[in-house]
């Protein structure tokens, strides 16, 4: 597949974008739209479109790439989905009935009703930051793809890449807001599932195999294994290990996340979200194994042609991830690799839409009140609105920046990483504000504890290995959200006032 054919299916592609932003803000760009879709939101258009915000395109790529690495991932990451997929149940059954309860548009303003004000910024402070540098580190790897196969041909520097693709995303996001990024990201959706699916369909006929050959190939082949037992301390891939981290990360990375709670809370019913949920959790599991399946295919692809894992143009390191773009874009003929250059798009701009949305959202309701200022001032509201989803925007746009001044993976890893471990003191936040009502705590140290908390996670899982024999994984999130736990409590006091959320 040539550049200019790939760069043709982009401008389609978002013109489609840009033709569904136009349609759906077009009598209604407010902030109630914006913010919550008015409230109005189908529960089935919700729960499809959300696979493509949890997709990102680092999904897309690096999760058929991980089957076969040097580590061998096999079928691994499949424990961690089943984790997942308890997680979100109980997202659905706990958390979601306590936000329609309070009638949330930021789910962070709960933290304020429950502990005060110091303990609800910095709930948002934590997203805000988690969420930027997140969504900044997802969409660096898919637009480094993109720049190796596609602008580096026309000699256009990374730097004009990233921003080219974000002033795109800001363009058609900026004044639907939810109510725009529900369609699109359904639309994203639909693309993703499609190259998933046709992907597997068209790399069995190269192979030659039938559905049912295909599977019987995966299932003989080194690649297949999914539940690991051995070796409970020094394994990162132990089946409890995986279900304990997906479940916390879920509900921590999700329930207590606006982002993906946003488009929840835009269902007009409790009933109709949880119904959105658990559909959406069916379809998860589904098209994660789907994943799986294709990275198997590709390494049975590449050893049969002899294709090798594509290397770092700097280092020389193999780039797993880069073998699924490598295979479709230079081996395949041309409608596989259009189907999965649609596939890693989609993804890509379902997480980030999403994201940015959230992020506008977040600040605009959690600092800057908007959602308690008088309708008078609706105008000049949604100009403030333009210009934070403009700041969200360029701040991203320096965070790719950095992550490819420092150009090494393992500390961009590191980076993402600690991303993730400040969803843990989320975690014992809600954690206290829902099982400790009869207490509350000194406000003004909370951010003290919040901060405490993921430094003393990171020393322990830096030294884990070395003071207790035992490796941690995503479960580190348990850890730092119990220190989290345990900080609150000891600046906690008994309540006079009757909490009954």
């Amino acid at each position: 597949m040539t550049p200019a054919a790939i760069l043709s299916l982009m401008v389609i592609y978002f013109a489609i974008l840009f033709a569904i932003a136009y349609f759906t803000s077009k009598n209604n760009n407010g902030n109630e739209a914006f913010f919550s879709a008015n409230k109005n939101a189908k529960w089935y258009l919700v729960a499809f479109g959300m696979i493509g915000t949890a997709l990102s395109g680092v999904t897309f790529i690096s999760v058929p790439g991980e089957v076969g690495s040097p580590n061998g991932e096999q079928f691994k990451y499949f424990q961690f989905v089943i984790g997942n997929a308890i997680g979100f149940i109980l997202v659905a059954k706990v958390l979601l009935p306590l936000y329609y309860r309070m009638n949330l548009t930021s789910i962070y303003t709960y933290i304020e009703n429950r502990l005060g004000y110091y303990s609800y910024k910095t709930a948002a402070t934590i997203f805000l930051i988690s969420r930027t540098i997140g969504s900044s580190f997802r969409l660096y790897l898919v637009v480094i793809v993109l720049q190796r196969f596609v602008f580096d041909f026309y000699q256009i520097p990374f730097t004009v890449t990233v921003l080219i693709t974000l002033a795109l995303i800001f363009s058609y996001t900026y004044r639907g807001g939810l109510k725009t990024i529900i369609i699109t990201d359904t639309l994203q959706t639909f693309f993703l599932v499609s190259a998933v699916v046709l992907t597997i369909y068209f790399i069995c006929q190269s192979l030659n195999l039938s559905f049912i050959e295909a599977f019987e190939t995966i299932k003989k082949s080194q690649y297949s294994q999914i539940f690991f037992f051995n070796d409970f301390l020094n394994s990162r891939f132990h089946f409890i290990k995986q279900i304990l981290g997906g479940i916390f990360v879920t509900i921590a990375m999700v329930g207590l996340d606006q982002d993906l709670m946003q488009k929840n809370l835009s269902c007009a019913t409790i009933g109709e979200a949880q119904k959105n949920m658990f559909t959406f959790t069916g379809i998860f599991v589904i098209i994660n194994l789907f994943f799986l399946s294709v990275g198997a295919l590709l390494y049975i692809y590449a050893n049969k042609n002899g294709i090798e894992i594509p290397k770092d143009l700097i280092t020389g390191k193999p780039r797993t991830d880069l073998l699924f773009p490598e295979i479709a874009f230079h081996h395949l003929s041309f409608i596989p690799s259009l189907v999965s250059l649609l596939g890693i798009t989609a993804a890509t701009f379902a997480t980030t839409d999403s994201a940015l949305t959230a992020l506008t959202t977040s600040f605009c309701v959690d600092f800057l009140d908007m959602k308690k200022k008088k309708s008078s001032n609706n105008e000049v509201l949604i100009k403030t609105r333009h210009l934070i989803h403009l700041g969200f925007s360029f701040l991203m746009f320096i965070t790719i920046l950095i992550f490819n001044t420092i150009n090494d993976s393992s500390v961009v890893g590191m980076i993402f990483r600690v991303a993730s471990y400040t969803y843990g003191p989320l975690l014992g936040l809600y954690c206290f504000g829902l099982f400790w009502k009869s207490k509350t705590v000194k406000d003004k140290f909370v951010p003290f504890v919040c901060l405490t908390s993921p430094v003393m996670s990171y020393f322990i899982s830096e030294n884990s290995t070395n003071l207790f024999g035992y490796t941690f994984d995503n479960e580190l999130i348990i850890v730092n959200g119990l220190l989290t736990l345990l900080g609150l409590v000891l600046i906690s006091k008994n309540t006079t006032r009757s909490v009954n959320y």
